[in-house]
Order: structure tokens, then sequence, then C-alpha cells
């Protein structure tokens, strides 16, 4: 690997539990904080998808122009990604009226596609590969689009599926741990493990976050978006000072 490559795959974190630990955060920080926006501050979701479609923009260009990994600007473009998901995600399944089936084919169709573009363009979608401009801007779009998709699955199974919340995150963390269960005791491809749990950490992150601010009588527990949003804040701002947040240095 040369300098350039090295350069490069060093803004991509190892993927560690604690890099997962971190992600599930991030996801329902997503979902509180686009709420938060949407529905508490009585936005909208056209609009609030607008606001943070902007600051995923940024956020992505900051991203690329860095020349180093820094955990930071790394971990706040996920958020931001996070955000524009759960606003774009509730747009498409609500305002657009084609309800949580109808959203959620069309945003699998998108995290397909993307991701066929993406190989037939440079040959991969590992994250490892990560090399030029080009790549990081197909890996952030595909992210994008699975943190939408993860969001009109949770809202779907949670709502229209009749599971709750409870049931939600117990299905998508089974589910994870059948992805875990794949990754140590099978030669299932690593690039395809990362993107299923990549998928399923988001609507695990949807539905716990619903359930941290939903009403009682919902099944939830009733507290504040905001509230909830700055916990969550404070929670992965710790992770990223305690844990040594480290590079990705080889694919993985």
């Amino acid at each position: 690997m040369n300098e350039v490559q090295q350069q490069a795959v060093s803004k991509v974190p190892a993927v560690t539990l604690v890099f997962w630990i971190i992600k599930i955060a991030a996801t329902t920080l997503g979902e509180t904080g686009g709420d938060a926006v949407s529905m508490s501050m009585n936005l909208g979701y056209l609009v609030g998808t607008m606001i943070f479609a902007a600051v995923f923009l940024v956020a992505v260009a900051v991203q690329i122009k860095a020349k180093a990994f820094h955990p930071a600007i790394y971990w706040i473009t996920i958020i931001a990604t996070t955000t524009v998901g759960t606003t774009l995600a509730d747009f498409a399944d609500r305002s657009l009226g084609i309800g949580y089936a109808g959203g959620t084919s069309l945003l699998l169709a998108l995290l397909i596609a993307s991701l066929a573009v993406w190989y037939r363009t440079l040959g991969t979608v590992s994250v490892a590969s990560i090399s030029t401009a080009k790549a990081e801007i197909f890996y952030w779009v595909t992210i994008m689009f699975s943190q939408t998709l993860g969001t009109a699955l949770g809202d779907w199974t949670a709502d229209s599926a009749g599971l709750g919340y409870t049931g939600g995150a117990m299905i998508f963390t089974g589910l994870l741990a059948l992805v875990a269960a794949a990754y140590f005791w099978t030669n299932v491809s690593r690039t395809l493990l990362f993107w299923a749990a990549f998928v399923l950490t988001r609507p695990l992150g949807a539905v716990v976050g619903d359930f941290l601010d939903k009403p009682l009588n919902a099944g939830g527990l009733d507290l504040s978006r905001f509230t909830a949003s700055a916990a969550l804040v404070a929670l992965i701002v710790l992770c990223i000072l305690i844990f040594e947040n480290k590079p990705a240095q080889q694919a993985h």
C-alpha cells in the first residue's frame, strides 16, 4: 500500500466493539435528534430533511477534505447521516403517503443501487479499499441510504408490524447476533457482514430512540427528545475520549 492509500485508509476508523457501541448510540441520537427538529420544533419532515441534508453535505465535504483520521469529524458525519436518514425516511413513509412498506422497499432499492454502482465503478465496496475522494463519496452516500433504510425498517417493525419497541429491539439485536456469529465462526465475506451490521444497527437505534421518547401509553419512556439527545451526545463523546479510536490500517 502506497503513502496516498495509507493516508486515505487512516480516515476510516478500525471496526471494533467500541466502533459498534458508538454507531448504535449515534443512530439512536439520529432518531431522537431528527424527531426533535421535525416534530418537537414543528418544522415538519421536509424542512427537517433540508436542514440535515445541508449539515450532511458540509460534514461530508469536511471529512473528505481532511488529510487524516479525526474521530470527531468522522462521528459528526455519521450522526449527520442518521439525522437526515430519520427525517428523510419519515418524509417518504408519511408525507409521500407510501407507508412503511413502500418507504422500506424504495430505500432498499436505493441502497442496493448505490452499492452496485460503487462496485461497478471501483470494483469493490470494502471499507478498507477507500483510497480516493470518489470512494469516500460512494461510502458516505451508501451510509446515508443505509441509515435511511434502517429508520424506515425500524419504524415498520415497531409500528405497523405491531411488535412494539421492545419487540423490534429484540429482533434487530438477534439479527446482529447472527451477523456476529457469522463473523466469528464462518468464512462469509467480511465486507458483506460489515454492511449487514451497518444496516441493522440503524433500525435498532430507531426503535431504541422511539422507546426513549414515546409516551408511556405507547410503550415508551416519555423522555424529552432534547434530554435523550443530550445524554446520547455525552455518551458518544465519552466513548471517543476514553477509548482509543484508531484508524483502519488493513482490510477487515
